[in-house]
């Protein structure tokens, strides 16, 4: 299973690069200029924030021709400064995650050695008894990014089911994925990957980050096919319990 990284701010595309350009700037030696300086990482961060850009995602009518990833960042990155959270990685971090579930079969959760996907959280969490290191790792990440994709993008579907079916509501989804987020923050392969302080961020943070992704779901254009198959993963209380 894939270890998630804050990789979003590495894979634009050219068309992503065109869309600044043509965003912010106005003349061919602004362009030249903007083009220099989405180069240099310091400056690419400091124009990746303006919030022309933001605004123009949400105004642009059509088809947006922009990655997913270059989406996703400048959207969490907006939404989560607003929240008070501040820090680029974590930002990009989000991001990342939400470019990779926002394909169905990415969101799985696939184990070294499993024939099958763990779907379910009651899945993953006995997978845990039995769990090598890095498995153990990988399946508390997922469970963190897992429940923070659900309770951050789809908040209304989960409240409806907890209402009118008894299913668990976001506060499970809360407690679940701080929890699992902060297992991972204090496992040593946190410090391999980088993440230890991300991990503690979303631990301590989850909810603010939870309520900024409502915020940005909201003015979402897509989130793939993954909802297709949401009911399915939103799992009844009795199995979680």
């Amino acid at each position: 299973m894939k270890v998630i990284q804050p990789n979003c701010r590495i894979q634009f595309t050219p068309e992503d690069v065109n869309f600044v350009v043509s965003t912010l700037g106005n003349e061919a030696k602004t362009n030249d200029a903007l083009c220099q300086l989405l180069s240099d990482e310091e400056t690419r961060d400091s124009i990746l924030d303006h919030e022309r850009l933001y605004h123009a995602l949400l105004e642009q009518r059509g088809c947006l021709r922009v990655s997913n990833h270059f989406y996703f960042y400048i959207m969490v990155r907006n939404v989560l400064r607003k929240a008070g959270i501040q820090d680029r990685t974590v930002a990009d971090y989000v991001a990342e995650m939400l470019a990779e579930f926002s394909q169905a079969d990415r969101s799985r959760c696939m184990i070294n050695g499993g024939e099958q996907a763990l779907d379910y959280f009651f899945e993953m969490l006995a997978a845990l008894k039995t769990a090598d290191d890095r498995t153990s790792f990988t399946i508390r990440a997922h469970i963190g990014n897992h429940s923070l994709f659900l309770a951050g993008v789809f908040p209304q579907r989960i409240r409806y089911r907890a209402e009118k079916r008894g299913f668990p509501d976001l506060r499970y989804y809360e407690s679940l994925g701080q929890a699992s987020f902060r297992a991972a923050s204090d496992h040593r392969l946190a410090a391999r990957y980088e993440l230890g302080s991300i991990f503690c961020t979303l631990a301590d943070r989850f909810q603010t980050t939870r309520l900024a992704l409502n915020d940005m779901s909201d003015r979402l254009l897509s989130i793939g096919d993954f909802e297709q198959n949401l009911d399915s993963l939103l799992l009844p209380w009795k199995k979680e319990a």
